[in-house]
């Protein structure tokens, strides 16, 4: 697989989450997360690491439906989308579907989150892509989003051919994975308070 740019996870590139191990076992727990929910994860990957390209059409899609979101991805000197900033930034996407199926919720991928969280946040919002964009992704939009993202993903998992139930029980996981990672990502937003 060729370099991904701006992909970072596991390289040491990034700051250290100010969670520790065990805030993130907590965090676990209040999701109700379960080995169960990691095994249908894993399983998810199979079925929608070829099906990937065709969930970012979906996704892409999606924002690209609504100006108010691709806002984010527009030149501020003219407003209109950047297209190499959406292609860079559609490869990274493309990766977090593999990497959320792949369920490793070690010290490097809890980092990798709080680098994504910079990167939706003023802190460090372009910096990675060298763009002049909003520079700021209210956090609103990071939280509305999850169902969209966890919704449509149902479809794609339906075309690994398992029983309702198999689909269900990674539908679930998926959904739960969402809502652990948007979490994780508002610590920026929420400052000390999170």
């Amino acid at each position: 697989m060729s370099a991904i740019p701006g992909y970072t996870y596991g390289t040491g590139e990034v700051a250290p989450s100010p969670l520790g191990d065990g805030d993130l076992d907590l965090l676990l727990k209040s999701l109700l997360f379960t080995d169960d929910d990691r095994e249908a994860l894993r399983r998810s990957r199979a079925i929608l690491e070829p099906q990937v390209e065709a969930i970012l059409d979906v996704w892409y899609g999606f924002v690209a439906g609504h100006s108010h979101l691709v806002h984010y991805f527009a030149r501020r000197s003219d407003g209109q989308p950047d297209p190499d900033y959406l292609a860079r930034v559609r490869r990274r996407f493309g990766r977090w579907i593999l990497d959320t199926a792949a369920a490793e919720y070690d010290r490097a991928w809890l980092d990798y989150q709080h680098e994504i969280a910079l990167r939706h946040h003023r802190r460090k919002k372009n910096r990675t892509d060298g763009v002049d964009a909003a520079e700021h992704i209210p956090l609103r939009y990071l939280i509305a989003f999850i169902f969209p993202i966890t919704a449509t993903l149902r479809p794609f998992l339906e075309a690994g051919g398992d029983d309702r139930e198999t689909v269900d029980r990674m539908h679930d996981a998926w959904r739960k994975a969402v809502i652990l990672q948007v979490a994780l990502w508002s610590q920026p937003y929420a400052g000390a308070d999170f």
